[in-house]
C-alpha cells in the first residue's frame, strides 16, 4: 500500500482570491479559515475553489479580495451531518500559501493541477450525452495518515470515460486533472429546490497502479 501521502494527493493552484476569510474550525488549538479562490480555465470558463487553511500559514500573508496566489496542498474530502443527512463536503487543504508579485502575472503556468492515487471504491457509472459525448462518473478513495481516507469525485471523458468503465471496484489508479465547480439544483420531496455547488475533478490522464509489477521490480533490484 502506497503511504506517502503527499504523493497520493498533491495539487496545485493559482487565482485570485474572492471572497473574505473566514472562521472554521479549530483543532488541537490550530485555529482553520476558509475562503474562496477563483481559477480560470483555458477556456475563460471559472471555477470558484475553497480554500481552507491554518491560522500558521497567514501569518504576514496580505490575504485579502483580488490578491493572487499560488495554493499547493490536497484536495479533501469530510462529512458534514445537517437536517439529520449525510453530505460530502469538499475543500483545497492549504499546505503552502504564496503571494503572487506583479511581474509573475504575465507569465504562462499551470494554474489548476491535481494529482491523485486512489481506490475505485463505487462502481464507475458511464453515460452518453443527448450528442455522443461519453462521461464517466469516478469515486476515488484517496488514504491519508491515521487511517483516514478523502473520497474524491472525478469525472472522466472519452477515451478516459470507456477506460473506467469496466473497473473494478477496489481498481487502483493514478490521475492527474484539475479541480472545477458547478451549479446544480438540488430537489426536496415537498417540491422545494436549492442552488447548490458540486466539486469535483476532471480527470485529463488515468492509468492503473500495478502494485504486483512493482513489488517484482523491486525484487528483482534487490
Amino acid at each position: 500500500m502506497n503511504t506517502n501521502y503527499s504523493e497520493n494527493n498533491h495539487l496545485v493552484l493559482v487565482g485570485k482570491i474572492v471572497s473574505e476569510k473566514s472562521y472554521s474550525h479549530e483543532i488541537y488549538g490550530e485555529k482553520f479559515y476558509v475562503f474562496n479562490l477563483e481559477v480560470i480555465r483555458l477556456s475563460s470558463t471559472v471555477d470558484i475553489i475553497p480554500i481552507t487553511i491554518s491560522e500558521r500559514l497567514l501569518t504576514g500573508l496580505n490575504i485579502e479580495i483580488g490578491r493572487k496566489v499560488t495554493v499547493e496542498g490536497q484536495f479533501r474530502s469530510y462529512n458534514n451531518y445537517e437536517n439529520e443527512r449525510n453530505r460530502l463536503v469538499l475543500t483545497v487543504f492549504a499546505k503552502e500559501i504564496k503571494e503572487m508579485e506583479q511581474s509573475e502575472e504575465e507569465k504562462d503556468e499551470i494554474t489548476n493541477e491535481v494529482i491523485l492515487i486512489g481506490y475505485v471504491c463505487k462502481k464507475p457509472i458511464y453515460r452518453q450525452t443527448p450528442f455522443g459525448r461519453e462521461i464517466a462518473d469516478v469515486l476515488l478513495a484517496v488514504n491519508r495518515a491515521y487511517n483516514k481516507s478523502d473520497y474524491i469525485p472525478s469525472i472522466a471523458w472519452g477515451r478516459n470515460a470507456r477506460f473506467c468503465q469496466n473497473m473494478e471496484v477496489g481498481t487502483e489508479v493514478k490521475v492527474t486533472g484539475r479541480v472545477q465547480s458547478r451549479t446544480y439544483e438540488k430537489k426536496f420531496e415537498d417540491g422545494t429546490s436549492e442552488t447548490r455547488v458540486a466539486y469535483e475533478v476532471s480527470i485529463a490522464s488515468m492509468e492503473i497502479v500495478n502494485n504486483e509489477e512493482q513489488e517484482t521490480e523491486e525484487e528483482q533490484v534487490v
